[in-house]
């Protein structure tokens, strides 16, 4: 049986050793609570990538098709974050 792949966003939690600058540590504390700290520092990592996977198929899409107006680079990204809308929100800052 092969590996399991899954994309950003799935598969079962796993733990992972992270190391932030007290203050960044705080920060997400102050605003979030000692609960959600892993949510959010899962939906920033996860918003991160997901910037990073648009912008490189924005970058292999110029380099076979050209240019990519800004207007047009706006309208790929509006798509992108409504296909990959997350679920959890986050309350509004008060």
């Amino acid at each position: 049986m092969g590996e399991i792949s899954y994309s950003v966003g799935e598969g079962p939690a796993t733990r992972v050793s992270l190391s932030l600058p007290e203050g960044t540590a705080e920060a997400i504390r102050r605003r979030v609570g000692k609960r959600e700290f892993s949510a959010f520092i899962t939906a920033a990592v996860e918003r991160e990538l997901r910037g990073q996977i648009l912008d490189e198929y924005l970058a292999d899409y110029e380099r076979r098709k050209g240019p990519i107006s800004e207007r047009e680079q706006e309208c790929a990204r509006r798509i992108f974050d409504e296909v990959f809308a997350e679920e959890v929100q986050w309350p509004a800052a008060g």
